[in-house]
């Protein structure tokens, strides 16, 4: 009876206990417990582990420096759905079936943690909000804050970050782990701003209050390469040396090592001899396998702080090459060889090759890789332009010659290209260790590259390739016994592609000679009509004048761009490019202190009514936005004039404006007037000569287009087909000229527009949607994948995401070396892409936008704003 009554009050005792309602010392103490150590608990385990595997898939990249914080990989969190979705239900249990707990508050910074790594961004800061404005607990609401300040900083919303700091540096009694966080989350809005002193100050305090000496080595890792930086190489040398501190990872030791050497102080060559010897030692120890590229680009970097160029460049080829854990290293490493070839070699042909090879290895979303796609717009064009050159200059000297001496000419480039075929792969063949088995081997002679066994010998199956295409030519190298069974099969024998095991089998990908010309070829590219040797010559003309421009305003050659374009004055007198030219030369020659008064005296005589005669008579005229505002007022009287009939009125004030205003925003739209005044008041064919000069010179894609369709009543019916113009609702030309001043009566617009053409730029194409319409269409990156391997498998095209702001995510195909190949994938994009989920809509509003463009874009997030200018343009 006893036994029975002590087990009925236990009952009793428990059943009163599970009430979540009674606020009682019992009940309190029941919900606290199970709270604590079941719920929550679980909740909180789970999502650590979460958090470790975002750790773990990281890999930090020491050859920059180190973020704050790793990243949150979107990726991880997507694996990990599961997981977080049982965080979730299990700290939601933990607050609705022990709502007196002490726990309920964690639970709830639990579901904002939650929310804020599934970038649920507005439901993750009213949690945090709320817990902040409910919570007795202020260790708890310090945590929250400081979270809720990183999530500003990720959002960067800068003033509601500013105001959280402020409203935590007047709290009291923060713990020193919440110091810690305090101080590491100050430090990742500082990097956010690229407030180096705010960075370096909030680490800095950050460690007085670390625990945890992993993280504490980390934090010196990134105070020394931060101090490094910045050319403070004591204090970096110390941090160095305690990031060893607290047993950090292999890697990270080895990269404190490596730097610590760097910011040594050396005082004679004796300790310059002992880094390089400290170097070597790194390289031969095994340990460092996977290490050897880095090795060898922390050597080029310090002879390069040596002096020693000429060493420096070897010692980058060779870590190039180099077996390595990091691909990024080897994009790091080719865009130091881009930047010493362009700073110190102004080789801009090399420089441009460099820097694709990096971008191969850079991710495109990384800063590096956006600042070297700026960086190559110039250098693009200049290789395009040097190359195009050099192509057809060779190509017009041979078609000057007898055919017996242009196939002279091919042979001997055949056989040079052999010869050079032939030193690569001696230079290639690679000594082979001897040991005793290769005594004991059938061909017992392997070894310092020179064995007598043809397929052990690199430079005899080189040579022996090279003979059998002479005597052979292209036709597939295989054994008699081959052919020979064919022959009896069929009177027109499909011969077998030799096995993959095939020893006479040639690996196409690493044959030299699958790149090597034949005769035939070669001569087949040589012009050998007035048509062909036509076009080349306008290239040619093209090429000369794109050249020196770009010498002269983006790379700073002002003699080489003087040289470009005296040459297409020389060789081409009557370019319509020619009054650009002499103004060119005119300011390059004032620049290296030459004859410029030449070319002024050039432009009066040959050019009168030039907007570069009235420039370069007015050197004083007025330029920027005062003189586009008065040269807008001028333009729309002129404008007025020619729509009342007043031609010569029309004709006299643009002369006038463009002797004040010569050079801006308004002059191709001044010009374009003036040509239609020639249009109502000089010869037809005048008025032609005029407007394709303009088409071909002008910058204005949409007033070049207005352009070709006033000049397309002029052509003849032979002419206008070989164009394969669109069809022309109006095709008389007053009637059309009429039409093109109703088009320019408006031109503020497109002008005033903060996005501008620039069609040689690089562009990218963008997919934009709603969140929504981005989880509906959940399979759009695998779909794209697919879409360029089927029709772009040789663009090397990459595709990306991210979110523009709360209503649009974006996705991100690039890059296109300009505005005509952006377009080419847009129509293919049109016609042939589907994805499920994605609808026509999101499709139909697809678009592409230069780098420049895009930069604009993603300030003011205005995408209806970019479409309005992109149909206007593009479309």
């Amino acid at each position: 009876m006893k036994k029975f009554s002590v087990v009925a009050f236990g009952i009793l005792f428990f059943a009163a206990a599970c009430s979540s309602e009674r606020n009682t010392f019992t009940n309190r103490t029941f919900h606290n417990l199970t709270a604590h150590y079941n719920a929550y608990y679980l909740a909180d385990v789970k999502l650590k582990e979460v958090e470790a595997e975002i750790a773990t898939n990281y890999k930090e990249d020491y050859t920059q420096v180190l973020p704050v914080f790793i990243p949150i990989d979107s990726a991880s969190i997507q694996a990990n759905q599961e997981k977080l979705q049982s965080s979730r239900e299990l700290a939601s249990k933990a607050i609705e079936w022990h709502k007196i707990s002490k726990w309920v508050d964690d639970s709830y910074y639990l579901l904002g943690k939650i929310d804020y790594y599934q970038s649920h961004f507005d439901d993750a800061q009213n949690t945090f909000k709320y817990v902040n404005v409910n919570s007795k607990d202020n260790d708890i609401r310090h945590r929250t804050l400081i979270t809720l300040l990183k999530l500003y900083v990720d959002l960067g919303e800068i003033e509601k970050a500013n105001f959280t700091i402020d409203y935590l540096s007047k709290e009291s009694d923060i713990s020193e782990e919440n110091r810690y966080e305090l101080y590491r989350t100050l430090a990742y809005y500082y990097e956010s701003r690229q407030d180096k002193n705010g960075i370096i100050g909030a680490l800095d305090k950050a460690l007085e209050y670390a625990s945890d000496k992993k993280e504490e080595s980390r934090i010196n890792f990134i105070l020394a390469q931060r101090y490094q930086r910045i050319g403070l190489d004591a204090l970096a040398y110390d941090y160095y040396k305690k990031a060893l501190d607290g047993n950090p990872p292999y890697e990270r030791s080895f990269f404190a090592q490596l730097y610590a050497q760097q910011v040594a102080e050396l005082n004679a060559s004796k300790d310059l001899k002992k880094v390089r010897n400290y170097y070597e030692d790194l390289y031969k120890d095994p340990k460092n396998r996977d290490l050897k590229d880095v090795v060898i680009y922390e050597r080029a970097l310090f002879e390069e702080k040596q002096g020693d160029t000429e060493l420096t460049l070897s010692l980058l080829h060779q870590a190039a090459k180099e077996p390595g854990s990091n691909p990024r290293l080897k994009g790091y490493i080719y865009q130091k060889l881009a930047e010493i070839n362009l700073d110190q070699l102004k080789d801009y042909r090399s420089t441009k090759y460099y820097l694709d090879s990096a971008l191969t290895f850079i991710n495109e979303s990384d800063p590096v890789a956006l600042q070297i796609q700026e960086q190559k717009i110039s250098l693009d064009n200049y290789v395009f332009h040097f190359e195009r050159i050099e192509k057809n200059d060779s190509l017009i000297t041979l078609a000057k010659m007898s055919p017996e001496e242009q196939r002279l000419v091919a042979e001997n480039f055949i056989k040079s290209e052999e010869e050079r075929l032939m030193a690569e792969a001696k230079a290639a063949e690679k000594p082979k260790n001897t040991s005793l088995f290769d005594n004991l081997l059938a061909f017992s002679d392997r070894g310092a590259g020179s064995s007598t066994f043809y397929f052990d010998n690199g430079v005899a199956m080189q040579q022996g390739a090279i003979e059998f295409r002479r005597t052979w030519g292209t036709r597939p190298l295989q054994d008699n016994w081959r052919r020979s069974a064919v022959s009896f099969q069929s009177s027109t024998p499909t011969i077998p592609e030799p096995s993959e095991n095939d020893s006479t089998a040639l690996d196409s990908e690493n044959n030299p000679l699958s790149s090597l010309p034949d005769l035939e070829s070669l001569l087949s590219e040589i012009p050998n009509s007035p048509d062909q040797l036509n076009e080349l010559n306008l290239q040619l003309e093209e090429s000369y004048f794109e050249l020196g421009k770009l010498l002269y305003f983006n790379l700073d050659e002002v003699q080489q761009s003087v040289n470009n374009l005296e040459t297409l004055v020389r060789l081409y007198p009557g370019s319509s490019r020619k009054p650009e030219a002499y103004y060119l030369l005119y300011l390059s020659q004032k620049d290296l202190g030459g004859n410029s008064q030449q070319y002024v005296t050039r432009l009066n005589r040959e050019f009168p009514r030039s907007q570069y005669t009235f420039s370069v008579n007015n050197p004083q005229a007025a330029s920027g936005n005062m003189a586009y505002l008065e040269s807008s007022q001028r333009y729309q009287k002129a404008y007025e004039a020619y729509y009342a009939g007043q031609y010569q009125t029309t004709k006299e004030l643009i002369q006038s404006t463009l002797e004040e205003y010569p050079l801006t925003r308004n002059t191709e739209r001044l010009i374009l007037l003036d040509i239609m005044v020639t249009g109502k008041t000089e010869s037809r064919a005048f008025y032609r000569e005029r407007l394709e000069a303009y088409i071909l010179n002008s910058q204005d894609e949409a007033l070049k287009e207005l352009a070709k369709n006033m000049l397309n009543p002029l052509l003849s019916e032979e002419e206008l087909a070989a164009l394969n113009p669109k069809k022309l609702e109006i095709s008389d030309s007053t009637a059309l000229a009429g039409e093109e001043v109703k088009e320019l009566e408006d031109p503020i617009d497109l002008a005033v527009s903060p996005f501008k053409v620039n069609n040689s730029q690089t562009h990218i194409f963008v997919v934009a949607m709603s969140p929504g319409e981005a989880e509906e269409a959940k399979n759009l990156l695998g779909d794209l994948e697919n879409f360029h391997a089927k029709n772009f498998s040789n663009s090397r095209l990459r595709t990306g995401n991210m979110n523009m702001n709360r209503e649009n995510a974006i996705y991100i195909i690039s890059p296109f070396s300009n505005a005509e190949k952006a377009l080419d994938y847009f129509n293919i994009f049109q016609k042939d892409f589907e994805s499920e989920g994605m609808s026509a809509e999101v499709k139909g509003n697809s678009f592409f936008i230069s780098i420049e463009n895009f930069q604009v874009l993603n300030k003011s997030k205005n995408l209806e704003e970019y479409r309005a200018f992109f149909k206007s343009v593009y479309k």
